[in-house]
């Protein structure tokens, strides 16, 4: 045995068996928490089985278990998450090309940066209130689909901003400045360079920030929609209804039929979030692909 073996052997064991204590600790963190989602999964599809069929997905709300139906709530977060994305995710991706490329660093900067994120931290309601505010009463939107979008498309353009620069800071400085050697001016460099190389990591913030927002009950409620929709949303200034407040209302009933449609209408969006997230995976990894050939 040599000088330096005999030095760190006494240690050895003892750094192995913690080693494995923290491995063990982390697997049983990943287990716990993937045998909670199975549970539920398993719980949801259970009460929902003999519920979910093609009259549930085509029906309108009713009184009657047996006759209702998801169809409005259904359309009614499609459109909004339509909304909120095409008003969010250019708007953030905009806001973070200026904070990381265009804004010099000063205390102003800093100021916004720190609010960015005490944004991303606030409680949804406060954005409910807001979109109240400004959407419902001051620009005069009224209770509509459109200002539903809107407001939620404030609740998460601060977390699409700050994933954002976190992926246009990740590319690497010496690409700018070989887009520039050759003569590229700063926007062709952003647009040809910067954006397509961080695209993988703007996605993916994407994703979880329209997860977020297809969930959310709370922002919504303020603005005004409905639990009971007897009809599908055919203008941006018509009354809704979406998903999660759909499923709340039916929970609040007393009977037993309705939590087993609830219990169906939260396996319509699992469905639609999981459709939505995986077509931006699929979109983010053929960028990646891309990115990966250069």
């Amino acid at each position: 045995m040599t000088v330096q073996d005999e030095m760190f052997s006494p240690g050895l064991q003892n750094r192995q068996r913690r080693n494995r204590i923290f491995m063990w600790l982390f697997l049983s963190a990943n287990l716990l928490g993937l045998l909670v989602l199975v549970v539920l999964l398993a719980k949801v599809l259970r009460d929902s089985w003999g519920w979910l069929d093609l009259q549930f997905i085509t029906s309108f709300p009713s009184r009657s278990p047996e006759k209702a139906g998801i169809l409005p709530a259904l359309y009614g977060t499609i459109y909004v998450m339509i909304i909120t994305a095409v008003f969010a995710i250019p708007l953030g991706i905009a806001a973070a090309v200026f904070l990381e490329e265009y804004s010099k660093k000063s205390k102003f900067l800093s100021f916004i940066q720190v609010n960015i994120y005490n944004l991303a931290g606030i409680p949804s309601i406060v954005y409910g209130i807001l979109g109240l505010t400004v959407f419902v009463r001051w620009m005069m939107l009224g209770r509509s689909l459109l200002a539903g979008g809107l407001t939620m498309g404030l609740l998460i353009l601060p977390v699409i901003i700050v994933t954002a620069q976190e992926a246009i800071r990740a590319v690497p400085q010496s690409w700018r400045h070989a887009s520039y050697a050759l003569g590229a001016s700063k926007w062709q460099t952003i647009r040809y360079v910067v954006l397509p190389s961080a695209l993988p990591g703007i996605l993916t913030g994407i994703i979880l920030a329209l997860s977020r927002a297809i969930g959310e009950t709370a922002p919504l409620i303020p603005i005004g929609a409905l639990t009971f929709v007897r009809v599908i949303p055919r203008s941006l200034f018509d009354s809704f209804s979406v998903l999660p407040i759909q499923i709340y209302n039916w929970t609040s009933r007393p009977q037993d039929d309705f939590r087993a449609i609830a219990a169906a209408g939260i396996v319509v969006l699992l469905v639609v979030l999981l459709g939505m997230n995986s077509a931006a995976i699929l979109l983010r990894n053929k960028y990646q692909g891309r990115i990966k050939k250069v």
